[in-house]
């Protein structure tokens, strides 16, 4: 699958992905500052900024105005912040590209910060926060994520505090910006029905005055864990939600490859070990899955399952016993073919949108200033053997790296204390 990337002389990066019978197309910034830049006095306004940004421009002067030429051309887009990122986007017809490139590049570039916006928005963010306090299902996330890196950018909610939140002002996001917004961390992915030079000379000419300040940095995250630990939070219900999960590696590190097949083999479809057992064998859950996490310094496998309040400790005990038989035993290779297959398949189904592609070459390049095509991930993954399978199962799934993070109606952490553990 084709693509370019071109790095201007001020660091800006160009990368884009022509896709001959796809009648859309998908413009993309995505720029180096997420929660792990913050400072705890700052704490969600990454995420903060992301929103104000559609609040108005020097050329379009509040949100109806942005909005309003999206919606009349049929567009669809949106933003989003994840820990080491934030990304702006739109997709709309390909003939419609030079006014989604023109607005997207504008709301980057130009916002103006009206002071009477960011206090409303306040409420609209904690309102968002308190939408995913309310959800145990993604709050349990949040949970597992303080508890392996506490209080530290790693381990702080994306979205910050409700009274950091309401404290914050203009000057901070002017600041704050001025600090990351710039050209050495971002990149412009153009993907879909697109003439390439064409799209190149018109980013040179939109983005030729961006800031080429020097780009402020993130503190290293700390890894420290010497024995299992547990975070619960009492909630009634008749249904728990859990997350069962260690340390692993960063997204540089080969290894990361090894435990993202891993976790498809343990919970990565209706036909995985831990979809089989706890679901389909004891009955205990709707939902469980299992993934491996990486970002540029950590990473982390976890196991999510939403439980009867009665049966968590079996359920645990069930995952951690499917976790045990990776060390022990080799997956068989017809097992671990067809894990392959299912991965391979969802790479390519995800594969068929521009918006997909542009996130499938963004997020490469952002985390790793590399980037790998569809066909060399897939080379990759059919490379991987069931002995490295077992060796990195061996490295990761051992009682000093375990965490346990749970909601539901508990509130003594001891009584879970001789379960978590191999």
């Amino acid at each position: 699958m084709k693509y370019s990337k071109k790095v201007l002389p001020n660091g800006l990066r160009i990368i884009t992905v022509p896709m001959k019978d796809n009648p859309t197309a998908t413009v993309m910034v995505l720029v180096e500052a997420g929660s792990k830049y913050e400072t705890k006095e700052i704490s969600g306004i990454s995420h903060f900024l992301e929103h104000i940004c559609f609040k108005g421009t020097k050329k379009r002067p509040s949100s109806f105005h942005i909005t309003r030429e999206l919606d009349q051309i049929g567009a669809t887009y949106n933003a989003f912040t994840s820990q080491e990122f934030t990304g702006y986007y739109a997709k709309a017809r390909a003939t419609n590209l030079p006014e989604i490139l023109d607005i997207i590049s504008d709301l980057y570039l130009n916002p103006v910060f009206p002071e009477k916006e960011i206090e409303k928005e306040k409420g609209v963010i904690v309102e968002e926060i308190n939408m995913y306090e309310d959800t145990p299902q993604d709050h349990v996330q949040d949970m597992f994520v303080k508890l392996l890196y506490g209080d530290q950018p790693a381990g702080w909610n994306v979205a910050g505090r409700k009274e950091v939140v309401n404290r914050l002002k203009r000057d901070d996001f002017v600041k704050y910006r001025s600090e990351h917004y710039v050209s050495s961390a971002t990149t412009i992915i153009v993907a879909g029905h697109i003439e390439e030079k064409t799209v190149i000379s018109e980013i040179e000419k939109l983005f030729k005055d961006i800031s080429h300040s020097k780009k402020d940095g993130k503190l290293k995250v700390i890894e420290a864990q010497k024995v299992p630990e547990i975070l619960l939070k009492e909630r009634k219900g008749d249904q728990a939600h859990l997350v069962l999960g260690v340390r692993t590696f960063d997204v540089y590190d080969k290894k990361s490859r090894v435990a993202n097949l891993l976790a498809g083999v343990l919970g990565g479809g209706m036909s995985s070990r831990l979809f089989q057992k706890l679901r389909d064998d004891l009955g205990i859950c709707y939902y469980v899955h299992a993934g491996n996490d990486a970002s540029t310094d950590h990473g982390y496998f976890s196991v999510s399952a939403g439980v009867d309040v009665n049966r968590v400790e079996e359920a645990i005990q069930a995952i951690l016993m499917e976790l045990k038989k990776a060390k022990e035993e080799l997956v068989s290779l017809e097992e671990l073919n067809r894990v392959k297959e299912y991965i391979i398949g969802h790479l390519y189904l995800g594969l068929e949108s521009s918006n997909s592609l542009a996130n499938f070459y963004g997020f490469q390049e952002v985390l790793k200033r590399s980037i790998l095509r569809p066909e060399e991930v897939v080379a990759e993954l059919k490379a991987i053997t069931p002995e490295q399978i077992q060796t990195i199962a061996k490295e990761i799934f051992r009682d000093e790296r375990l965490n346990l993070a749970l909601i539901g109606p508990y509130s003594d952490s001891k009584k879970f204390s001789s379960v978590v553990k191999f």
